[in-house]
């Protein structure tokens, strides 16, 4: 028994973290997946429970194999990886399914899947950005060398995701920013990449009315007037965060009980982007409080692995996937509550999906296997 356990290296807290989402997960998506199961499989209600098992059960190997790997093999593909990236999601720009005229998802041939790049493209720009800062750190206070090549990668990768998905363009542009000041770039440089950016936001916003019948501008401007408050026609987005909304106060302080949410049969998508609205309706305020300790105690056992980490390559891969993990998480449950406009962010490893689960569980592979090389070199030490 113990040998086994043994096979499971890394911080204790991360893994008990991950199962316990997980578990979430299951109870979640098995109640938020009744209507899908009544339109799609003739009422079969375990269909979504044993499809979203089997992607969590497979998403758990991906994690296992990934902590085992050595994390500095990661910073050896880095490279590769991105120049991997860039074509495809170029590719899902021009070729890529369409879902509300966004092209965000390739579907894989015979699999029912959809992978959505830029998932993969925030797991490679951590890695390439921590790979950069790493090999560059000695010229990094240096403009041509130090800062121009890499925020040259950050602008086009997230230039690319930005013409179909604004919010994860600018939460992987805001982590992308955040490691280059963590890795001692000039804030200078850094202070004017991001007044451009504002400026062009600004300038963006007046825009934006001119071309509202173009692909995704007219969506953004909706979601943006909305939440400042502009009265307009109902649409689905009002409605979508009204019922997410309804499901919370309905959850009072003990929640209506597993299974018996209301309003997962008016939320277009109780089981992905609204899916912590569900627990706080079945679970109330202690299910909801619950998610975000354990988002909360993931975040500071990443703080834990940066202090004890003895590489530099490690420290900020750390930082980019404990940001990315709880920024994702906190915008999906500030959506639902109303505090931002309506993203699409799921909720990581507790929304139901396909490949994203696979990246989320690379990603926190690599996490483990940084904490699992931390920890065997301090015990070795002893």
């Amino acid at each position: 028994m113990n040998k086994v356990l043994g096979l499971f290296g890394g911080d204790k807290w991360i893994w008990t973290v991950i199962i316990l989402l997980s578990v979430f997960s299951i109870l979640a998506v098995y109640s938020s997946t009744g209507t899908l199961a009544y339109k799609y499989q003739h009422g079969d209600t375990t269909y979504y429970l044993l499809r979203h098992f089997t992607l969590l059960f497979v998403g758990f190997l991906v994690l296992f194999f990934t902590h085992r790997l050595p994390y500095i093999f990661f910073k050896k593909i880095a490279r590769i990886a991105m120049y991997l990236t860039i074509p495809l999601l170029l590719y899902t720009l021009t070729k890529g399914a369409s879902l509300n005229e966004a092209s965000r998802w390739i579907v894989l041939p015979g699999t029912g899947l959809s992978f959505q790049t830029s998932d993969l493209a925030k797991l490679t720009l951590v890695l390439f950005i921590a790979r950069h800062l790493t090999n560059n750190q000695e010229q990094i206070k240096d403009f041509k060398i130090g800062y121009r090549p890499i925020i040259t990668w950050i602008l086009v990768v997230t230039g690319l995701i930005f013409l179909a998905n604004f919010s994860t363009a600018a939460m992987l542009f805001l982590i992308s920013i955040v490691m280059l000041f963590i890795g001692r770039v000039r804030v200078r440089y850094i202070a004017a990449t991001l007044f451009a950016g504002l400026a062009l936001l600004v300038m963006g916003y007046f825009i934006a009315p001119h071309f509202a019948e173009y692909g995704r501008v007219g969506t953004w401007m909706n979601r943006v007037e909305r939440f400042l408050g502009d009265e307009q026609e109902e649409d689905d987005g009002n409605f979508q965060a009204e019922q997410s909304q309804i499901a919370i106060v309905k959850g009072g302080f003990l929640g209506k009980g597993p299974g018996n949410s209301e309003q997962r049969n008016f939320l277009p998508h109780p089981y992905s982007d609204f899916i912590f609205a569900i627990i706080t309706e079945e679970y109330g305020l202690w299910g909801a409080l619950s998610i975000i300790i354990l988002y909360l105690v993931l975040f500071y056992r990443v703080g834990v692995i940066v202090r004890n980490s003895k590489s530099s390559f490690g420290s900020y891969v750390a930082v980019g996937i404990g940001l990315s993990l709880t920024i994702q998480a906190f915008i999906n449950m500030g959506v639902a509550v109303g505090i931002f406009p309506v993203t699409g962010q799921t909720l990581p490893l507790v929304s139901m999906g396909g490949t994203s689960i696979f990246f989320t569980s690379a990603a926190l592979g690599i996490l483990l296997s940084i904490s699992r090389y931390t920890i065997e070199k301090t015990n070795s030490n002893e």
